[in-house]
């Protein structure tokens, strides 16, 4: 036989294998399936899974318990908005440009769904995104507009507004199920499943407010802290319970009952939160909700009138938490869902699921709501993945990863190359444990100031031990904090000579780390001069 018939066999065989389905499933099946579970300010402690006792979740946990547990995972910018387009593009916000959550976000640069599409993958997005404009990189999109609604959300489909009637999370829920079931069975996929909740102002399904309206919760060590080991930064912030959240909207205490007990507004949304939130209720929806709430608002108002500062510190933590915790037994009744439906349908083992948010939130600590800051509770966030065929159940993985990280991570899973300019690191072989070298060092810049909560300008490192903070704009403050003598973050040792080898190494390691990352004070000017032109 000649050459020329071998080959001319050969390549009728390869034309024959590439028409033929059966072959190309199999090549589809050895890409795994990614789902990407990610939920809206639900801070690690509420976690069960990390020990803290404040809550139970069950199937969040086996996640964890079926796969790994990352300690020590951060975000980059502590910030709704930013933390998605960080996740997407695999970039620090003052690369991929969206520093804050009034920018807008640029849809034409790559992302990992666009790469992982142009790699056969069917990709799809449900739930919310917080940026404007159609999500690019996806043939399936179901999101709320802006933060959405708890009750009887509007979702823009594939650009097409419609809305539901029921509660948010288990909407969420049902359409990337739906989607799951009706897509190309012949693809790998990548479902970027994205819950609203927890994020304020806290509207619980009944099936759970029922329930989590009778519980009383434990106090942070920290509820009713003065910050005098801290600078200016912590004692100016506006998110302290007692005084800066909303009586209406957070509290559900009704304008009326504001109005008669002489209670002002805490912000110019307060009132209207609450009656555009509830507003959007059916008539049955709210009997419900007013059986179980009436009681409670009823009590407060003859109670009100005598409670001293601290008892009313005390009772707004306690509807914080209630209410909280309450949105986050919904998202976890959506990961059993799911995890149900990857069991019921064979494709456990062939799919990555992972469970994080798109940043951590403070749950009283410091007397605190709400995140922004480069302090822990705000800093690191929830991340568990499981994936059998590479990661061994009950793994724990200590490494300071990032939300940096993802992008690179998934398109290592699928065999995809990473772009140069990709920012973050592939941790599969991190989680797999084939590996323990790791960046010794992450890096954070947050640049929404002035804005609600009043937290301001910031940029830092966080090492095992050691974190070092530079505030600025309108001051110019150094923070440095042993994380091992002071896990809570309560004394500042940056002027401590004790300290004083530790802060001139973290400087250099922050020089470095700035340069490595192309972050620099010209970086941080521009984008000043960017937000001040959007506030006016």
């Amino acid at each position: 036989m000649s050459k020329q018939q071998i080959g001319f066999i050969l390549l009728t065989m390869a034309m024959a294998m590439a028409c033929n389905p059966v072959q190309k499933k199999q090549q589809a099946s050895s890409q795994p399936n990614i789902i990407y579970i990610m939920s809206d300010d639900h801070g690690y402690q509420a976690v069960s899974a990390y020990g803290y006792g404040i809550n139970s979740t069950p199937n969040i946990d086996r996640i964890a318990q079926e796969g790994a547990l990352f300690t020590r995972a951060t975000v980059t910018n502590s910030l709704c908005a930013p933390s998605r387009a960080v996740l997407l593009t695999g970039k620090h916000s003052f690369v991929n440009g969206k520093v804050d959550n009034m920018s807008p976000f640029d849809w034409s640069q790559d992302n990992f769904p666009k790469l992982l599409q142009r790699a056969g993958y069917q990709t799809a997005m449900v739930g919310k995104i917080h940026m404007d404009g159609l999500p690019q990189g996806f043939d399936y999109s179901a999101v709320v507009p802006g933060q959405g609604d708890y009750y009887n959300p509007d979702f823009f489909v594939n650009g097409q507004k419609e809305r539901f009637h029921g509660y948010v999370t288990d909407i969420t829920t049902d359409l990337a199920l739906q989607w799951l079931g009706e897509r190309d069975k012949d693809k790998p996929f990548c479902l970027l499943f994205h819950q609203k909740a927890p994020h304020r102002e806290w509207l619980p399904a009944e099936r759970h407010y029922k329930e989590y309206t009778q519980l009383t919760f434990p106090e942070p060590e920290t509820l009713f802290d003065d910050y005098k080991g801290r600078g200016t930064a912590a004692k100016s912030a506006e998110m302290n319970i007692l005084k800066d959240m909303n009586w209406a909207g957070d509290s559900k205490i009704p304008p009326s009952i504001m109005d008669e007990l002489g209670i002002p507004s805490t912000l110019n949304w307060d009132k209207n939160a609450y009656e555009n939130n509830l507003g959007r209720m059916d008539s049955a929806q709210r009997k419900a909700w007013d059986a179980v709430y009436d009681p409670i608002v009823e009590d407060f108002r003859k109670r009100y009138p005598s409670m001293t500062k601290e008892e009313l510190m005390r009772w707004r933590y306690q509807r914080y938490m209630q209410d909280y915790l309450a949105t986050i037994a919904a998202v976890d009744d959506g990961v059993g869902r799911l995890l149900d439906y990857l069991r019921a349908h064979g494709l456990e083992e062939n799919t990555i699921v992972v469970y994080t948010s798109d940043q951590g939130f403070y749950l009283g600590e410091h007397g605190w709501f709400d995140k922004r800051f480069m302090y822990e509770e705000s800093l690191r966030t929830p991340l568990a993945i499981r994936y059998p065929k590479e990661i061994k159940a009950g793994t724990k993985i200590d490494a300071l990863v990032q939300n940096l990280d993802f992008a690179p991570t998934f398109l290592d899973y699928a065999g995809v190359p990473i772009p140069a300019d990709i920012q973050g690191q592939s941790f599969r072989q991190l989680v797999s444990g084939e590996t323990t070298d790791w960046r010794d060092a992450i890096y954070y810049t947050y640049y929404e100031y002035p804005s609600i909560h009043m937290v301001k300008r910031h940029y830092g490192i966080r090492t095992d031990r050691y974190k070092l903070i530079h505030f600025y704009y309108d001051i110019d403050e150094w923070e440095l904090y042993d994380l091992e003598q002071d896990p809570k973050e309560m004394l500042n040792v940056y002027d401590d000579p004790a300290y004083k080898q530790v802060r001139e190494t973290m400087h250099q390691k922050l020089d470095e780390t700035r340069k490595a990352y192309n972050d620099s004070d010209e970086n941080d000017n521009r984008f000043l001069d960017a937000y001040n032109k959007a506030l006016k």
